[in-house]
């Protein structure tokens, strides 16, 4: 079976992604609850008790709620930079440096740093033996070098785009709240990553899941316009951009 890869659902409220090659399986991050993982996995004929591994890319709770009731339920592993572990809220998740590989079956998993507010974010690169590759990004307030060289050979991105400048800047938020999400340490913008674009298709991306969309302050034909606004100016012939859904399963591989 060849490798499969779904955005199970993003957004400011709830992250999941799911890859399987059929014989392993496991998830990034493990936001919303445990029954909206589990309903979401049964749209794809998958399971959590089928689940290798969870990855943690930080401790924020809409990347992290479900754990308790997911683990406690189905007893699945889980990873996580050490600075996070304390705060996961549930025992036994093993510590790993900030930049760590992890091998599960034929899939080889490799940590990258990106540059949030939490006690440590990262992304995370996953290459599989059949030579299948594809990143989660997200959770980042700029492009770092490391993540740029991270993503370059990935077939498969899920990107952040979190946010609209104009919408953020006139939106209901509080100052601070906008300067934080806008910030080195916060949020990847439409633009911001829209700029990334071309670099991904250059380094031999052909797919680009644009994820994290804030309900606040974006919306999905925004991030694509700016998006398609870049796909266009670069030239970017065949490649694919959508948009993960806030509660919808999307595919990216």
């Amino acid at each position: 079976m060849p490798v499969h890869a779904y955005s199970l659902f993003s957004s400011s409220s709830g992250n999941c992604s799911f890859f399987t090659d059929g014989t392993t399986s496991f998830l990034i991050d493990a936001g919303g609850s445990c029954r909206r993982i589990a309903g979401s996995l049964a749209g794809l004929g998958a399971s959590p008790s089928e689940l290798s591994a969870i990855l943690i890319t930080h401790e924020h709770t809409d990347h992290t709620s479900a754990l308790p009731v997911l683990t406690a339920k189905y007893a699945v592993p889980v990873h996580a930079p050490a600075p996070c572990v304390p705060f996961l809220r549930v025992c036994g998740a093993v510590p790993h440096p900030r930049e760590y590989e992890l091998t599960l079956g034929d899939f080889t998993i490799r940590s990258f740093i990106t540059s949030h507010d939490s006690r440590c974010s990262v992304g995370y690169r996953i290459t599989h033996a059949d030579g299948t590759v594809a990143a989660a990004a997200t959770d980042t307030g700029f492009v770092t070098e490391q993540m740029k060289q991270a993503l370059a050979g990935c077939r498969a991105v899920l990107l952040e785009s979190n946010y609209d400048a104009d919408m953020l800047i006139h939106g209901s938020y509080p100052a601070e709240t906008k300067r934080r999400i806008a910030s080195d340490s916060g949020h990847l913008s439409n633009a911001q990553c829209a700029e990334l674009l071309p670099y991904l298709y250059g380094n031999g991306t052909r797919r680009v899941i644009l994820g994290h969309i804030s309900a606040e302050n974006n919306t999905n034909e925004a991030a694509l316009r700016s998006a398609d606004e870049a796909r266009r100016l670069f030239r970017l012939d065949g490649l694919e951009i959508e948009c993960a859904e806030r509660a919808g399963t999307v595919r990216i591989i």
